[in-house]
């Protein structure tokens, strides 16, 4: 609190001083001296460390005060002020004229608007409906299917600000849905192991095209794995589509039995092995079964050969036909090898297009 004996006295010198003011032009600059003058004099009379000890009243008067005494004499009068209090009692002023300028209703901010509000919905929706979705792929999704041109920042932050998971919640499907071409000849192939929920091993072979990234097929065996079996899951993988000129496979064993290349050679298939001990030679088919696995296996089960065969055909179709993929700026694979554009949808009348039995789920039109 500021001492009232001080501010008294100083109000009441104001009085006089706008009093004389009146009157003379020089007498108004001798008296805004004096009491400047004074002023410092009862700051440097307080209990002080080592700067002087200014409330915020000194300040205001140190401020109004320095606009009547003329700039000359201002270095001679002024004892214990600092050049920064002038200017910090500038930049004060500064800020609540323009806070006073913008902050009215008649007004607005100068700037970006930001994304509406209708934007901002269908981002929150779609992170509720699909948990695991990160940025980058909500960013598409949007860009393709409104025509919104939004950077994955700008999702970032509305997600941060607006999208709260609830609590007590998983990022896992829930029970109802637990329960619930090609331009290049070029394709890759690898396999991985899965369980049942008998816990029973299975063998999946994998066919994916190098161009456009779409999976061919899904070869399923139970048991250890030859070369009869091998070519067996290829033959299944590929049904219904014609052969490769060229096949991209790894340098495991399996892929030497004389039944693996004797089924080759009569299909009139070319295989090129990638380099031994380097994964990075081999990215697309290892990337493609990490997604199968975090995406789709870790939170569907199956039970047997059969089940695991329509559930993994039900994922082919939504990653060829609805998933978005960074290499083609957000197409799916399919409207990638197509180059067709599609009509985007309304923003204000828009519906939910379910897959793998509402494990993900996309906008389409109403």
């Amino acid at each position: 609190m500021p001492d009232m004996k001080s501010v008294a006295f100083l109000f009441m010198h104001l009085l006089v001083l706008f009093a004389k003011s009146l009157k003379s032009g020089g007498a108004k600059a001798v008296i805004a001296e004096n009491l400047m003058l004074k002023q410092q004099l009862i700051v440097l009379s307080r209990a002080r460390r080592k700067a002087p000890n200014l409330k915020t009243s000194d300040r205001f008067l140190f401020g109004a005060l320095s606009l009547l005494v003329s700039p000359r004499r201002l270095s001679t009068v002024a004892i214990i002020i600092k050049p920064a209090t002038l200017l910090k009692f500038h930049r004060a002023l500064v800020k609540r004229t323009y806070r006073r300028l913008f902050s009215n209703k008649g007004h607005s901010r100068p700037g970006p608007k930001g994304p509406s509000r209708e934007l901002i919905t269908a981002i929150v929706e779609l992170k509720q409906r699909n948990p695991r979705y990160g940025c980058p792929r909500i960013a598409y999704i949007i860009s393709l299917t409104f025509g919104f041109e939004i950077n994955q920042d700008i999702v970032r932050r509305i997600l941060a600000n607006h999208y709260k998971p609830k609590p007590g919640t998983t990022q896992g499907p829930s029970w109802l849905s637990l329960l619930g071409h090609s331009k290049d000849s070029l394709w890759s192939i690898d396999l991985f192991r899965c369980e049942s929920i008998t816990l029973k091993s299975y063998w999946v072979l994998v066919i994916m095209d190098q161009w456009s990234r779409r999976i061919i097929g899904f070869g399923i065996h139970q048991g250890p794995v030859d070369g009869i079996a091998a070519g067996r899951m290829f033959n299944q993988a590929i049904s219904g589509s014609d052969p490769p000129r060229y096949l991209s496979s790894d340098n495991d064993p399996l892929f030497r039995f004389h039944r693996w290349r004797a089924n080759l050679r009569i299909l009139d298939v070319e295989e090129i092995k990638s380099v031994p001990y380097l994964p990075m030679s081999h990215p697309f088919v290892e990337r493609v079964i990490g997604t199968i696995r975090r995406e789709f296996l870790d939170h569907v089960p199956f039970w047997n050969s059969l089940d695991l065969e329509r559930k993994l055909g039900e994922f082919k179709d939504y990653y060829n036909n609805h998933r978005t993929h960074s290499a083609h700026f957000g197409h799916s694979p399919a409207k990638f090898s197509q180059q067709a554009n599609e009509a985007f949808v309304n923003i204000n009348d828009y519906g939910w297009q379910q897959h793998c039995r509402g494990l993900f789920q996309t906008p389409i039109p109403a």
